[in-house]
């Protein structure tokens, strides 16, 4: 397995933080971009198997947390192109869950032609048709969102990911832990941004472009997802304009290879 190192540099010339180890260096680095509410942490299992680069994205992990940006899509996806700017990347092979498909995806269809291979995962759907999550719409409502953005910190986040996953329990302690190292209130003040600047009809729009990507795609999904319903799965798969492998996981939630650790090795395997 390859060596995953933290390294911390500088875009736009505000901190940023990213996690990278050694891959193929005849093929286009991996890209990982990590959605709510963690950080490029949360991709350690895949850098290992494949090398490649998982930034925090602005706003979450140690990357910046400035009070003056908006934290929409437009935004981190503009970052996010400066971020491979700073580190000279052009190609890449993308892999995407929750918001970092919103992300990651938008960024993509302005890039098609950059995109190698893509694996997209218990996506934000960037489709018609999707409603917000009970706990989305209470960080969408003003006053609301503060006051249950603010108890994720302490006990209330092993109480809140007991339904994140399909295995019984919330989610593993390191996952946990990750989520906590960078919720501090620049975080929460991002994910409430992120959140209220998205209505569904938004999203749709940000999804218009998807059949740009005519690269070979791979779509998970995990069957226990509570938060995204997995026909998505296929809305994205129908929506892609390359050959799509896509699957719904049996005995899986919204991370899926915390319940099924094999994946890391399938999307391992896609992208080589």
């Amino acid at each position: 397995m390859a060596e995953v190192r933290e390294e911390h540099g500088e875009v736009g010339g505000e901190p940023a933080r990213w996690f990278s180890a050694e891959g193929d260096p005849a093929r286009p680095p991996v890209l990982y971009v990590h959605g709510v509410p963690t950080s490029g942490r949360l991709w350690t299992p895949f850098l290992e198997r494949t090398g490649g680069l998982a930034p925090d994205l602005a706003g979450f992990g140690r990357s910046t947390k400035r009070a003056d940006h908006p934290y929409d899509v437009p935004f981190l996806a503009g970052w996010l192109e400066r971020f491979l700017e700073a580190r000279g990347v052009d190609r890449v092979r993308l892999v995407v869950q929750d918001w970092g498909a919103g992300v990651g995806l938008a960024w993509a269809q302005e890039h098609p032609e950059r995109v190698e291979r893509l694996v997209v995962m218990d996506a934000v759907p960037l489709l018609p048709g999707y409603r917000w999550h009970r706990i989305a719409r209470a960080w969408r409502t003003p006053v609301l969102g503060e006051l249950s953005m603010g108890l994720l910190g302490g006990p209330v986040l092993g109480l809140v990911t007991r339904e994140s996953n399909a295995t019984r329990g919330p989610m593993p302690r390191a996952f946990l832990d990750l989520v906590k190292e960078g919720l501090d209130q620049g975080t929460q003040r991002a994910i409430l941004r992120l959140y209220r600047s998205a209505p569904p009809d938004e999203l749709a729009r940000l999804g218009e472009r998807l059949g740009a990507l005519r690269c070979p795609a791979l779509v998970l999904w995990g069957a226990q997802d509570p938060y995204i319903p997995s026909h998505f799965c296929e809305a994205y798969a129908n929506a892609l304009g390359g050959p799509v492998e896509h699957e719904v996981l049996d005995g899986a939630g919204h991370w899926p290879w915390y319940d099924r650790p094999e994946l890391v090795d399938r999307v391992a395997q896609f992208l080589v």
